[in-house]
């Protein structure tokens, strides 16, 4: 946890994007409960006609409580704190309703889709509005999705391309090359101007990527939580993600490929975690998986995923 003179103790924006960086909705869940908790209000929204092809993030309606019908048009909002710089109430006062902490007034919000075009000018404004709040550090929440098991902790990743927050937080520099999302723009567009970055990614179990996932979610607020010196409530996360380990294993019991193949990945999990574990162990067991798989071969498909379109245990890590 940051103390009260590190570099992520004063105004803070912790980003979201639906897509390509937002396996199992974990990340815009987390920004979403987070701004549920606290007290915050819009202050600023780009215009969704510049950066989105709406047939490719397509509007959605809904009716609202008075009956009326509304068009809600993808985009991104930012929302700031209704009095920066307060302090929440304390945790035991109002234990399931607010985030608490010294911190807890200086958090602002991102969250929307990611864009469809003109990225670079996407990123400029959306500094333009984190400058213009004085806000000091930016915090990324992302998920991908991973050849890991359900029932055992979200993996979580750690790391900054910004030395000074390396050092105070012993995480490291993350080393993928490769494709990226809008997360990876802004942090070079952030760093860019002076405004220093870190990243969290939670790993998704691939076989259950069309589910949203708590457990993920909760895996993402805990480390934010450890990180900016507040304290979040969980309300029904707790529950829900326990309802969600059971909801799988329940589908496992009746797939014994799917249930052999869970077995294999807590296997290959439990190895790397134990503390015997030794690099030469772990790359023993990673090809003793691969030749238990079912013909034999690994079946990756040359770029570190499997050929049916899952990550292989050689794909890149999260930018």
């Amino acid at each position: 946890m940051t103390d009260g003179n590190g570099l992520l103790s004063a105004r803070l924006l912790v980003v979201a994007f639906e897509g390509w960086n937002d396996a199992g909705e974990a990340a815009t869940g987390a920004v979403r409960a987070l701004k549920e908790l606290l007290d915050v209000d819009e202050i600023a929204q780009v215009d969704p006609e510049v950066y989105f092809d709406y047939q490719f993030n397509r509007p959605t309606i809904s009716t609202n409580e008075d009956g009326r019908r509304l068009i809600e048009w993808p985009s991104a909002i930012m929302y700031g704190p209704k009095t920066p710089g307060a302090a929440g109430v304390p945790l035991a006062e109002d234990a399931q309703l607010r985030v608490s902490g010294t911190n807890a007034g200086n958090i602002y919000l991102l969250l929307g889709t990611e864009p469809s075009r003109s990225w670079k000018s996407f990123a400029a404004e959306i500094l333009d509005a984190a400058l213009a709040a004085d806000v000091s550090a930016v915090v990324f929440l992302g998920a991908m999705l991973a050849d890991v098991p359900h029932t055992r902790p979200i993996s979580i990743f750690v790391s900054s391309d910004n030395p000074q927050v390396r050092a105070e937080l012993q995480v490291e520099r993350s080393n993928y090359e490769g494709p990226v999302g809008i997360l990876s723009v802004l942090a070079e567009a952030a760093e860019k101007v002076g405004i220093p970055t870190l990243s969290i990614w939670a790993s998704v179990p691939h076989y259950v990527h069309n589910a949203p996932s708590p457990k993920a979610m909760l895996a993402l607020i805990d480390k934010l939580e450890e990180i900016i010196d507040v304290v979040i409530p969980r309300g029904d996360l707790v529950a829900e993600a326990a309802e969600w380990e059971s909801g799988i294993d329940a589908l496992a019991a009746e797939d014994e490929e799917m249930a052999a193949y869970i077995a294999q990945l807590e296997q290959a999990r439990d190895t790397v975690d134990s503390p015997e574990a030794s690099g030469e162990a772990i790359a023993q067991e990673f090809e003793r998986y691969l030749r238990k798989r079912g013909d034999g071969r690994d079946g990756r498909d040359g770029q570190g995923g499997w050929a049916d379109g899952r990550p292989g245990p050689d794909a890149p890590r999260a930018p």
